[in-house]
């Protein structure tokens, strides 16, 4: 038993780097598709911001014709 269990450390230590490289290898993946995700999203605010912005200039314009009459 303990002949069987001084070989098991060795084995149980490599497997732990492979599980730590793993690890972090998919965290940067992951880090990498949130990147592209937020300059997806922070073009898609972009664009709704400016939507906005034309939907309040043309309601000012409405307003402003109102009170002319």
């Amino acid at each position: 038993m303990h002949a069987a269990e001084s070989k098991m450390l060795p084995v149980v230590n490599a497997f732990r780097d492979q599980v730590l490289f793993l690890k972090h290898n998919l965290n940067s993946r992951a880090i990498a598709s949130l990147r592209s995700e937020l300059v997806t999203t922070e073009g898609d605010l972009s664009a709704l911001i400016v939507d906005m912005e034309n939907s309040i200039s043309e309601s000012n314009r409405f307003l402003m014709e109102l009170a002319l009459m």
